[in-house]
């Protein structure tokens, strides 16, 4: 990648590190005799889905124009789930969805009649809460007490409800498969006597198998073994994070360099805020091309800030080879998943291109966002 000619802002994911994540997720799910679909609350790239589609078939849907994009975009019907469905919305949520699983018993006795009238065959899921998570970020913990996030087992009263073919349950974020292996524990230990009488299990995401380092192997010994107790059932899994997992790079400009009390700020063309909102939501530190986090006592240090007006949107100091300076290029790693799903035009600001570095090297631009596209979202 020739930072030099990529024009800033952009995302630009690298089609080739897509592709390596794409086989290791493909060998699971044929070696584990499981199903994988793409979670697009992680990555929606569309641009993209021609090459995910050669690995995998389906992607998982929280709303409406999701199930719409997996049917538009991914060419396969959706697992729609939602915290909630909206009643003049769920007739065509129903039409692009092979599966439908409610956060509720409550909402599915009232949206029961209308899956059974669906004009093809949906498999109703229920979405189970088995009560323990490893995730320690509050603001994604689905298992804290008194969370709104599926059913605990004590709501069922020991009876499935009646037509219910799946459950679902979805606690880990980022996690390992010996993660997994406990919440299975727990999920089981709560929720095994319906097993039985289910044709599907859908094992939620967050099982991040394409970072480095993760136990791919014990992974499939995991799967294999749960396929082993319940042969039966159709085990699915819908990483979002996995997917994307370091294949891209976010491209910004150096704009401008500030100094107070001591502090050296370099003014970005991007935004934590509103183009790496989780950098600040999680939060965690965005790895910097040619810069060291540890930046304490080291010269060159820099925070690193947006263009928006917000008082904190900016990275503590990096330190860096070199002074920096106005036009210089800064490449955020790893800025593909979690990252344009969730981007804002806060402000006002340029929102950056999306682009796709081609394995031959060349490089398309996808898409450029204009004053069109700010206006456009309001009113």
């Amino acid at each position: 990648m020739d930072v030099k000619k990529i024009p800033s802002p952009s995302f630009v994911l690298e089609e080739a590190r897509l592709r390596h994540n794409l086989e290791l997720i493909a060998r699971v799910q044929r070696e584990a005799d499981v199903q994988i679909i793409l979670a697009f609350k992680g990555f929606a790239m569309w641009s993209a889905f021609p090459v995910v589609r050669e690995y995998v078939k389906g992607a998982t849907a929280s709303s409406l124009s999701e199930a719409r994009l997996c049917f538009e975009e991914m060419k396969s019907l959706a697992h729609t789930y939602a915290v909630a469905y909206v009643p003049r919305e769920f007739g065509k949520i129903l039409q692009y969805s092979s599966h439908v699983t409610f956060n509720s018993i409550g909402q599915w006795k009232r949206y029961k009649k209308r899956v059974e009238k669906a004009p093809h065959r949906v498999s109703p899921g229920i979405r189970v809460n088995p009560g323990w998570s490893p995730v320690g970020t509050a603001l994604y913990n689905p298992a804290s007490p008194g969370s709104r996030l599926g059913e605990p087992a004590e709501n069922f009263k020991g009876k499935l409800p009646e037509g219910i073919e799946g459950l679902h349950f979805h606690v880990l974020c980022e996690s390992t498969s010996q993660d997994l292996e406990k919440v299975l524990e727990h999920f089981e230990a709560q929720f095994g006597q319906f097993l039985p009488h289910l044709k599907w299990v859908n094992f939620g995401g967050g099982h991040l198998m394409t970072r480095q380092g993760y136990d791919v192997e014990h992974l499939i010994a995991v799967l294999k073994a749960f396929r082993k107790r319940w042969p039966h059932l159709q085990v699915i899994l819908e990483p979002g994070s996995a997917f994307a997992w370091d294949t891209g790079v976010l491209v910004a400009t150096v704009l401008d360099i500030v100094k107070n009390k001591g502090v050296r700020t370099a003014i970005l063309d991007v935004s934590f805020t509103a183009h790496m909102p989780d950098t600040l939501e999680m939060p965690y530190r965005p790895r910097v091309r040619g810069a060291s986090e540890d930046a304490e006592g080291k010269p060159n240090r820099y925070r690193l800030g947006g263009v928006s007006c917000l008082s904190g949107d900016f990275m503590e100091e990096y330190a860096f080879e070199k002074p920096l300076k106005v036009g210089q290029k800064i490449v955020f790693e790893d800025m593909i998943h979690y990252t344009m799903v969730k981007t804002t035009t806060f402000n006002g600001v340029t929102h950056p291109n999306i682009a796709i570095l081609r394995p031959n090297g060349n490089l398309d631009i996808v898409r450029r966002f204009s004053y069109r596209d700010y206006r456009n979202r309001l009113s």
